[in-house]
């Protein structure tokens, strides 16, 4: 028999599963499960936007596009970014269309990281970065974010990781799990850190358009000292219910995508063309569907949030995305035991912090895209399982 670990990268084969994925396997398993465990809209793709890819799939147009993407859909990018964000990109060199913003991630930081260098990772946050810089050769290091700090990275943060090998910061604002942003004080505040050590930034933006308050979201790349050094990433699966199209873009200084296009031009080719047309009209059509999702996504933050202050569990306000990340350290079980025992007791699935980090051991995250009822329904069970854990 042969030993396929033998012939496999050692890397690749160390890296460990996703711990998200663990617990939806296990749900898989059962029946009459209440979850709020998916990080993905419960909106369907608005009509218009099914129907513009509907339209070009009718017309014919399936060929690939440019390895960097439709140029009028680039076009609309620019102009998106401009109009939300007040950000100016070059449609023609500054913009890459991508395969969801997970392989914008990827191109990232396979196109600056060399063998050895070190990538900063606040956590607790998505669970991708860490394996993709260790894939890249890089070498991943962890800054624990603290809840008293309303999981904002500090100056002190990043200056307490600094050695002569740090290369690049990743800032994953608004963030999977906390719910948190960094509003522009906080990266005016790690500003002069970042230039002083020469370092490059890669921000992920995908959760952008959801963000709540009477501020709007502001990106490192709005820091003028900063942009030149920055990789803005985002995509359409959160802004428009847009996952399963699976597209994505990453903007930045012109040589850098240069080099990420060309890497995506050998593993990719392109982004998948009917999607290419699907997300032109989301762009140029889609602000007030924005709009709605946004609205209903806010109500279901406050009734979540309220819901498990008043059960009993401490709970950080998420200020973006679409989840909240309560603790469970008063329960004396660790995120893991906490969440299997929910499980199987009362068939409700959350996500263990530990999940996103080890810094995220005593929360779990629960997602809020559902309905209010299903809401409703998972917190009722939540409370009794707390109640007879006492």
């Amino acid at each position: 028999m042969i030993d396929y670990n033998k012939f496999l990268n050692d890397t690749a084969l160390n890296i460990k599963p996703s711990g998200i994925r663990r617990f939806f396997d296990i749900t898989a398993t059962m029946t009459d499960v209440i979850s709020l465990g998916v990080g993905e809209p419960d909106f369907k793709t608005p009509w218009h936007i099914r129907n513009a890819g509907i339209t070009s799939l009718q017309e014919g147009k399936t060929r690939y596009t440019s390895n960097w993407g439709a140029l009028e859909l680039r076009h609309g990018i620019a102009d998106f970014m401009q109009r939300k964000y007040n950000l100016e990109y070059n449609y023609k060199n500054e913009i890459l269309v991508t395969v969801g913003g997970s392989e914008a991630i990827d191109l990232g930081i396979r196109t600056l990281i060399k063998p050895g260098e070190e990538v900063l990772i606040p956590q607790p946050s998505f669970v991708c970065y860490e394996p993709i810089v260790k894939l890249a050769g890089g070498i991943p290091v962890k800054i624990a974010l603290k809840t008293e700090n309303n999981f904002v990275l500090t100056k002190e943060q990043i200056e307490e990781k600094l050695t002569d090998k740090t290369k690049l910061l990743i800032l994953p604002y608004p963030g999977n799990p906390t719910g948190a942003i960094m509003e522009e004080k906080d990266l005016l505040a790690i500003k002069d850190t970042i230039i002083n050590n020469n370092l490059f930034v890669l921000s992920d933006e995908i959760y952008a358009e959801l963000t709540y308050g009477e501020n709007k979201h502001i990106s490192v790349a709005n820091i003028e000292e900063l942009k030149e050094r920055t990789i803005v990433i985002s995509g359409f699966s959160k802004t428009y219910s847009m996952t399963g199209w699976r597209l994505g873009f990453a903007c930045g200084p012109g040589e850098i995508i240069k080099i990420m296009t060309k890497v995506h031009q050998y593993a990719i080719m392109c982004a998948p063309t009917t999607s290419q047309y699907a997300a032109l009209e989301a762009i140029k059509n889609g602000d007030s569907d924005i709009e709605k999702m946004r609205e209903e996504y806010n109500m279901r933050r406050r009734l979540i949030l309220q819901g498990f202050r008043n059960i009993g569990l401490d709970c950080f306000e998420p200020k973006g995305a679409f989840y909240v990340f309560p603790s469970i350290k008063s329960t004396g079980l660790s995120s893991e035991e906490f969440c299997e025992k929910l499980l199987y007791s009362k068939k409700v699935a959350l996500v263990p912090g530990n999940a996103f980090g080890e810094s995220g051991e005593g929360f779990v995250r629960a997602s809020y895209c559902y309905s209010v009822s299903h809401i409703k329904e998972a917190l009722g069970r939540i409370e009794e399982f707390l109640k007879e854990l006492k």
